[in-house]
């Protein structure tokens, strides 16, 4: 609910062409009175109230500018939701006033659960934090009212660990991390916390060398996506400067002294920079593109291997592999990528490269 009475009054007298003399004569009130109305530094009496908003031929409701503030659960809990995009103190108010309202609503505790978790770490106020894992905790047994597929039981659990971590909680940090790890889903938290300990370094290893491996996979596969995207709308500027960003992070990530799966991938990705480069008007660096496709699949036929340590920084002796479905070999990857562009231009390059071989 919001009052506006000081702005109303004003405006309606303005709008009449008073002075704040002659509405106080017409009040019977004093120049002092009004003017305290008006910078909302007093209110005037209910009976007061009454008159005035029958000199301005308005109701009471208009004259005080009475807003009705949506205060159901969904709205309240999108407003909370908002505080916490834009880091807004006002909202822990509203917060603490819904939990009142609905001290069993999941949506309402988790919400400011999240709000609390926010301006915490925008704080550094441990308090704020320890109050946010107190709501988090409250929320889990109201999780079966959830109806947000993106919210579940490990998105609690992980909050929770964050929190514990923030609040240099590492133990209890790393162990609902660890709970809570499927297919390494957190390896890089754990990996991160355990590094910080000199005594624990070593332990971190693993942990750090799977989440490499994990992110950098779905980094290509994000990419792939974007320039899938880009191709098929025709916006070749962008994909253009999304390659141009890319390949300097892909064509880092395999190990120098040896073949890699990545040599693979990026052989592919290179025919792509080639493609895009004919279609921008680019021929002379789309041959140079072209030739460092055809250079990286002859590499990888060559001696062809899927080792997870052929990347660097992962653990030495990694006994994973990764798979893909570009074809079974790195040529055969280049065709179907040609394929899929369907550009004479850019399939009779590569044959030239092929050929030149």
């Amino acid at each position: 609910m919001e009052i506006k009475l000081a702005e109303s009054i004003r405006t309606f007298r303005k709008e009449r062409s008073l002075t704040q003399e002659q509405l106080a004569e017409v009040l019977g009130v004093t120049v002092g009175a009004v003017y305290k109305w008006e910078a909302g530094l007093s209110t005037p009496e209910l009976p007061l109230i009454v008159e005035m908003a029958d000199f301005f031929d308005t109701s009471i409701d208009v004259l005080l500018g009475y807003i009705l503030k949506d205060n159901r659960i969904d709205a309240t809990a999108r407003r909370l939701r908002h505080c916490q995009r834009v880091k807004d103190l006002n909202g822990l108010e509203e917060a603490e006033k819904a939990l009142k309202k609905y001290p069993n609503s999941f949506i309402i505790v988790y919400r400011s659960a999240m709000l609390y978790q926010a301006l915490g770490l925008y704080k550094r106020d441990n308090a704020k934090l320890r109050r946010a894992l107190e709501l988090l905790e409250k929320a889990r047994p109201l999780l079966h009212q959830n109806t947000n597929p993106r919210i579940s039981e490990q998105t609690l659990y992980v909050a929770m660990a964050e929190i514990s971590q923030d609040l240099e909680d590492d133990e209890r940090a790393l162990e609902l991390f660890r709970q809570h790890n499927t297919d390494g889903l957190y390896s890089d938290c754990i990996g991160m916390i355990l590094a910080k300990d000199a005594k624990r370094a070593q332990e971190a290893l693993p942990y750090l060398s799977e989440s490499l491996l994990i992110h950098e996979a779905a980094l290509v596969r994000t990419v792939m996506g974007y320039l899938n995207l880009f191709l098929n709308s025709r916006d070749y500027a962008q994909a253009q400067a999304l390659l141009a960003w890319a390949l300097p992070i892909f064509t880092a990530m395999p190990r120098p002294e040896c073949t890699s799966f990545m040599d693979k991938i990026n052989s592919v990705f290179y025919l792509f920079q080639a493609h895009v480069l004919l279609k921008t008007g680019q021929p002379e660096e789309a041959r140079t593109s072209a030739e460092e496709a055809h250079r990286l699949a002859v590499r990888f036929d060559a001696a062809p291997s899927y080792a997870a340590d052929t990347i660097r920084f992962a653990m030495p002796g990694e006994d994973s592999t990764v798979n893909d479905d570009l074809g079974e070999t790195a040529a055969q990857a280049a065709q179907n990528a040609l394929k899929q562009m369907d550009d004479p231009q850019t399939t009779a390059l590569w044959q030239e490269m092929c050929d030149a071989r």
